[in-house]
């Protein structure tokens, strides 16, 4: 390519409608060819049609602008999570299940947007716009785990919510990752994702004494006990709170 070619296409690079923009669609689009580590910022401004140079009026480095991808990531992931959440109705179980399928269609939907928020190696806590992001996302879990943790049965020895709220997201991701993704790393499985995440949560909650039904929560509460309440085992994660 001749320097005057290259001189016009860095010109343009310049008067681009919407630069950041076009960056952050043409990275989304590699990651999703080439998987989040295999590309690089001068692939994205190839791919946006800019210079080389161009890409630095918006983005320190590549790392800023998988940073930049990630973060849109996890703000669209929380608002499907939430959505899906719908602060635990009809009940929580079924809300709950709700946020695992929602959970598996955005790694499904979106494959490079969660490429680049969980196999990017990011350092997310470096960022704390990332950071903020990512734990908004990871708290509508830990609110649904803790509505779960509500449900135990009196003296039923149970882990604290936010263990099994990272016990949840571990089933969640794993299936997602394996089984549940929309590019060519997913694994062929004799059922539905949806189906074995739901199987693996249900398994999981009556290990530890959990009800699963679907019955009203408010009729689940046992009339209140004469005398003294028993006092519960401590069991292997402690005394209940």
């Amino acid at each position: 390519m001749s320097w005057r070619k290259e001189t016009r296409r860095a010109e343009r690079g310049y008067h681009h409608g919407n630069l950041k923009e076009a960056l952050l669609q043409a990275a989304l689009g590699l990651i999703a060819e080439k998987g989040a580590a295999g590309f690089t910022f001068a692939d994205a401004a190839r791919m946006a049609g800019v210079s080389p140079a161009a890409p630095y009026r918006h983005f320190r480095d590549r790392e800023e602008l998988l940073s930049s991808i990630a973060q849109r990531g996890f703000e669209q992931f929380e608002a499907l999570l939430t959505q899906a959440w719908d602060d635990g109705r009809p009940d929580t179980v079924t809300a709950f299940e709700r946020v695992g399928k929602a959970y598996l269609a955005f790694a499904r939907n979106e494959p490079a947007f969660y490429s680049a928020m969980f196999e990017s190696g990011l350092p997310v806590d470096a960022n704390p716009t990332l950071m903020a992001a990512s734990e908004r996302a990871f708290g509508i879990i830990r609110a649904a785990a803790e509505r779960l943790a509500a449900l135990a049965p009196p003296g039923t020895p149970r882990p604290p919510a936010m263990m099994m709220a990272l016990h949840i997201w571990s089933m969640a991701h794993g299936v997602a990752s394996l089984f549940g993704r929309g590019d060519a790393a997913r694994r062929k499985l004799p059922m539905s994702p949806e189906d074995l995440l739901e199987a693996e949560v249900l398994i999981y909650l009556r290990g530890l004494g959990f009800p699963t039904d679907r019955r009203p929560e408010a009729a689940k509460t046992d009339p209140k006990p004469s005398g003294p309440p028993p006092v519960p085992p401590a069991g292997p994660w402690g005394t209940p709170k």
